[in-house]
């Protein structure tokens, strides 16, 4: 990703965690991680996010989505200190379709993006409005996308390890380079 597009994405995601109303320091502001899994096409699939803390124990994150933008069919595995991570999504603004593993909801109301459906394979549809959240047990696969206003989401989990989650789509690079 250039330095450029990586700056404007950033501060789309300023502007949405201004609208949730969610109060970030400079420092924080600085370290926003913006996302595009290595696929380049980050507005269509991606993600934005601050990391507050992740020790031994727990972690808190809030995710910033731009309008219509989708976080990869991804699992936490078992790693050799817990179960894989657990972890909890509150929407704070917009609307969040979040599908996991389980029955298939019909009649879905977002689907993934067109040129990726081959990589997307759980499509039980939770709905999530500001104030109401879910839990994603370990080694769940799941995926969200953003409603049509983007959405904020934080993040509430065990001990992260990113590096250890895994994607349907083997294309995927979880921590891709910035020119």
């Amino acid at each position: 990703m250039k330095r450029e597009e990586y700056i404007r994405i950033k501060d789309k995601a300023i502007e949405l965690f201004n609208q949730a109303n969610i109060i970030l320091t400079s420092d924080e502001k600085e370290r926003i991680e913006v996302a595009d899994f290595g696929l380049n096409k980050v507005e269509n699939t991606g993600l934005q996010l601050i990391e507050y803390v992740n020790t031994s124990k727990v972690c808190a994150k809030e995710l910033a989505l731009l309008p219509h933008q989708t976080c990869p069919e991804h699992k936490h595995p078992k790693r050799t200190f817990d179960d894989g991570k657990e972890e909890t999504f509150r929407c704070r603004y917009g609307k969040v379709y979040l599908y996991v593993e389980g029955e298939e909801t019909q009649n879905r109301a977002v689907h993934p993006p067109l040129e990726d459906t081959e990589y997307y394979t759980a499509f039980k549809e939770i709905i999530l409005l500001p104030g109401e959240q879910y839990t994603i047990y370990p080694n769940t696969l799941h995926w969200f996308k953003a409603g049509e206003d983007g959405a904020v989401v934080s993040e509430f989990s065990t001990t992260s390890t990113d590096e250890s989650d895994i994607f349907t789509d083997p294309r995927i690079a979880r921590i891709p380079e910035i020119d």
